[in-house]
Order: structure tokens, then C-alpha cells, then sequence
């Protein structure tokens, strides 16, 4: 049997659900691979057809270093997937959550080099505007800046996207603030072509609905030992800054999912978030001026001194420099 091309990654401690099986019955029917992570509170008779499933127990057998690192009840456990995905010889990585419901064109094929209306930096871009005329911005998006935001102006151009963030409608990844204050449900404007960001542009992507090809493996590494809800985010900041360097752009593109959110406290979302709102624009101007080197076997020394930053700033704890080095090694194995 042919291995699989492409992978979905997701990690749940939900037994499988709608969304689990709507993922599985896609992957099974595009040829795709479907890793599912577990966590301590996984339920542990976890069986879904067309997923391969990592209890904590199996995770514990991985050949990675990393496995036996990594906090449990924790969303960076995702890096096992990732991990697992690449040892299959998978070269694009689709990610989602338990939460999004896939609609028909999130099984279309990925182009790592395509038409797109590239937005103009420097500074930040709230690219949630280029899809809406709702004042809505992403999570991470500084809240200094929503009263001076403006979209950016875009020119046409052909670019290489090895990251790709596609939307969700219905209820998006935005921060607690908004969930407080704005409206939902969402529903998204479709483009005629995808927006990506020009050197210096900045905006936060998430893992809700991403696509990673190859040549920016390394950059899926999510630090564990940060706020929860910073994750991600902070993960973005690193990939975008370091995509600069290898002439990349990050790309975003249509809602391709529609999220219906799992239960959630938005007073511990805000409280767990506030951390990125006093920090998150101070972070990216110590990432601008970073001496940072070009080409493939740069990323991993350009991830270092990416994540040095945060632990100076004492925002990312230095218990997370074992995980960052074990990330390399288990890279090197695959």
C-alpha cells in the first residue's frame, strides 16, 4: 500500500464525535493519514475507524525523545503528532480540532507556490478584514492597535507558502475579548485569492485550520511551557519571523471549516490570555531585529534564538530549552 502524502493531526481527549468521524470518513476517502493525540483524560477504549490513535501509554513508546518530555494535559502533546506524521514520510501536514467540522473544500489539494494578494508591511496587519467587514480580529492580534488597524494595501504576485491558515466560520478563533463584546456567529467573506504577508507584516495564525508543507516542518514545534492559550500564537510569531529569512509568506485563505466551539469558561480563556495582550507586540519588535540566517539547516538555530527571547522576557519558562533540543533531535531521526 502507497503511504500516505498528507497527514490531519489533531489532539482530543473527547471520545469520537461527529467531528472525529466526519475527519476520519475525509481522510479515508483522500488517501490521507489521521493521527489523533491522546491525554491523560482520553477516554481509553478510544476507537475510530480510518484514525490512528496515541493513548499516553502507546505516546510513552514513541521513538522520540520528546515523548518523554512533554507535560501531560497539555495541547503541545500535538508535537508527538507532528512527529509521527513526519516519520511516515508524509510531506504536508494538515491540523485541526475536535471542534471544526470540515466542509467540502478542506480536502482540496494544497499548491506550496500560488497567486495571492500580498499585503504591504511594516507593522500589523489584522487580516481578519480582508475576509470581513465586521470589526473582528484574530486571537494574538494586539488590542493596542484595534483602534488604529488598518487592512494594508495588497498587490497581486505569485509566492511560496509553506504555512497556510485557513478560516473557520461560525465561531472563529478570536480572543476572549472579543467573545465578550463582538459578534457571532461569523460568517466569512470569500476572496477571489488567498492574502499573505510581506517581509515585516505581522499577524497571528493559529492551529485550528493550518496546512505545513515540508520545507517548514521544523516551525510546527508548540511550546509547552507557556500560557495555554499563548501556545500557538507565540508558535506563529517565531514561524512568520523566520519565514522572512527564506523568502516565505504566510498565507490565509477562505473558511474552509466551521467551528462549533467545545465548552469553554471565557473567564479563564481572558484570564489565561492576558498574558499575550500586555506582551504580544513587545514580543514581535525583540523578533524583528533578530540576526536570523537563511535556509534549511538555519531553522532550528533561528528557532533558538527566537524562543531565547521569550525566555529572557520571562514569558516562556527555561524548562522549555530541553523540549526545543529534543524537538531537533527527534527531527533528525525521522
Amino acid at each position: 500500500m502507497k503511504a500516505s502524502e498528507t497527514a490531519l493531526v489533531i489532539t482530543s481527549i473527547a471520545a469520537p464525535n461527529a467531528v472525529l468521524r466526519a475527519f476520519a470518513e475525509g481522510c479515508q476517502a483522500h488517501g490521507h493519514a489521521f493521527v489523533v493525540i491522546g491525554d491523560r483524560p482520553s477516554p481509553p477504549d478510544f476507537q475510530l475507524d480510518g484514525c490512528d490513535f496515541w493513548s499516553l501509554e502507546r505516546q510513552a513508546k514513541m521513538p522520540f525523545e520528546l515523548a518523554k518530555l512533554l507535560p501531560e494535559r497539555h495541547y503541545a502533546r500535538k508535537n508527538l503528532g507532528y512527529l509521527q506524521a513526519i516519520r511516515n514520510g508524509v510531506s504536508v501536514i494538515l491540523e485541526s480540532d475536535d471542534d471544526n467540522i470540515p466542509g467540502a473544500t478542506f480536502w482540496a489539494p494544497r499548491k506550496l507556490e500560488q497567486e495571492v494578494d500580498l499585503v504591504k508591511g511594516p507593522g500589523w496587519v489584522n487580516v481578519y478584514r480582508h475576509f470581513s467587514n465586521e470589526r473582528v480580529w484574530p486571537r494574538g492580534f494586539p488590542l493596542e492597535l484595534l483602534q488604529t488597524e488598518v487592512p494594508g494595501t495588497t498587490a497581486t504576485v505569485q509566492c511560496v507558502s509553506p504555512i497556510q491558515q485557513g478560516l473557520a466560520d461560525g465561531d472563529p478563533d478570536v480572543d476572549a475579548i472579543y467573545r465578550f463584546t463582538g459578534v457571532l456567529p461569523i460568517e466569512f467573506q470569500e476572496r477571489v485569492r488567498p492574502v499573505a504577508l510581506e517581509n515585516g507584516a505581522w499577524c497571528p495564525f493559529n492551529s485550528q485550520n493550518t496546512t505545513w508543507m515540508e520545507p517548514a516542518f521544523p516551525l510546527l514545534y508548540l511550546p509547552s511551557y507557556c500560557s495555554f492559550r499563548m501556545t500557538d500564537i507565540w508558535r506563529s510569531y517565531v514561524a512568520q519571523r523566520i519565514c522572512w529569512e527564506n523568502g516565505w509568506k504566510v498565507m490565509f485563505h477562505n473558511a474552509t471549516v466551521r467551528q462549533e466551539r467545545n465548552e469553554h469558561d471565557i473567564l479563564k480563556d481572558f484570564n489565561d490570555e492576558v498574558i499575550g495582550y500586555a506582551n504580544n507586540r513587545a514580543i514581535c519588535a525583540k523578533l524583528d531585529p533578530l540576526d536570523l540566517e537563511p535556509g534549511a539547516g538555519n531553522l532550528l538555530p533561528n528557532m533558538r534564538k527566537c524562543y531565547a527571547e521569550f525566555i529572557a522576557m520571562g514569558l516562556i519558562g527555561p524548562q522549555e530549552l530541553p523540549l526545543l533540543e529534543a524537538w531537533g533531535k527527534d527531527l533528525g531521526s525521522t
